[in-house]
């Protein structure tokens, strides 16, 4: 097929795209438009030159259609996606959250796309108020980037319903890997660690997350897509198990062979009211849907993530904050 992948260059998506070529899938990949012309993570991607690649703003809805235009699915991952950002610019995650899904659906029902893959997340559940956390467990949005995700995610969902646009809402739980930017607790405890640093600064370490290594994550995706079955359904990709971010930093300390003390630091820490203190998955709607479930265990997803982060802990400004 001709895929259409969004946010390309990003962490998930870049893997994503990788897999699709593997595939055998002719696959163009929609990149942020910068001066430098820079395509993130698929600029050293072994399948770089067997993708075709356009630099845009999904915000633009002329370049969205011209994106869009013949390709048969389309795969909808790019987001801002940093929370701590959220609080200082919220308009701009509504412009391109929302905005910027608006244009790929209106743009995939124009053109006739055969299927939508649009990327939630797990955070607009919010704090867990039952575990483990079903399609069904209400939406509780604690942060804008959180709200910003849960009207897109309405919006996909209008648009099954009211055009018959085959779309399929998948939700991430807290994917991790090679190539997660540095705001995400994993790349900021390790890169603390490589660089030699003892005092590891974090924020809260009692919030439990429910952590998928992105080989899951991409496919989930991919069988998701490949079901009948989840065409106008929500379904949660997570492994159905919790770690504390306290427990987490003690496993890639010892997994590091390097014992740390953690510094608590005010700017690290989200509002009182806007943190999210559990999230614990049930994946069994997507399982009976397509017989997928996650294969990588936290302790193989740490190891793998470290042993890529040895080799280029220089991508990483371990020294301040990331937002």
């Amino acid at each position: 097929m001709k895929i259409l992948v969004t946010g390309a260059g990003g962490f998930i998506a870049s893997h994503l795209v990788e897999s699709l070529v593997e595939q055998g899938h002719e696959v163009r990949s929609f990149v942020r438009y910068n001066s430098s012309n820079s395509w993130g993570w698929l600029e050293d991607s072994p399948c770089r030159d067997m993708v075709e690649i356009l630099a845009g703003d999904v915000r633009d809805y002329d370049l969205v259609r011209v994106a869009v235009a013949g390709c048969q699915q389309v795969f909808h991952l790019a987001a801002l996606i940093g929370i701590p950002y959220s609080y200082v610019s919220p308009l701009a995650y509504l412009r391109t959250n929302v905005e910027g899904t608006y244009n790929i659906l209106q743009a995939a029902r124009e053109c006739g796309v055969e299927r939508v893959v649009h990327t939630s997340t797990s955070e607009i559940y919010g704090t867990a108020q039952y575990v483990p956390i079903d399609e069904a467990h209400p939406v509780n949005p604690q942060s804008p980037y959180a709200a910003s995700k849960s009207g897109a995610d309405q919006l996909a969902l209008s648009y099954y319903r009211s055009f018959d646009l085959p779309v399929t809402v998948v939700r991430p739980f807290n994917t991790y890997g090679p190539r997660q930017s540095a705001r995400a607790i994993i790349p900021t405890v390790m890169a603390q660690i490589l660089e030699g640093k003892r005092k590891i600064s974090l924020g809260n370490l009692t919030p439990t997350r429910d952590l998928t290594f992105v080989s899951d994550t991409v496919s989930g995706f991919l069988a998701a897509t490949a079901s009948q079955q989840t065409i106008g359904e929500t379904v949660n990709l997570g492994t159905g198990s919790e770690i504390s971010m306290g427990n987490l930093v003690a496993k890639i300390a010892h997994i590091l062979e390097c014992p740390v003390e953690i510094v608590t630091e005010a700017q690290r820490l989200r509002p009182a009211k806007s943190e999210v203190e559990r999230l614990l998955s049930n994946p069994l709607k997507m399982q009976s849907l397509t017989g997928w479930s996650a294969q990588v265990s936290l302790e193989e997803g740490l190891r793998r993530t470290a042993a890529w982060m040895r080799e280029r802990k220089s991508l990483y400004k371990s020294d301040i904050y990331n937002v």
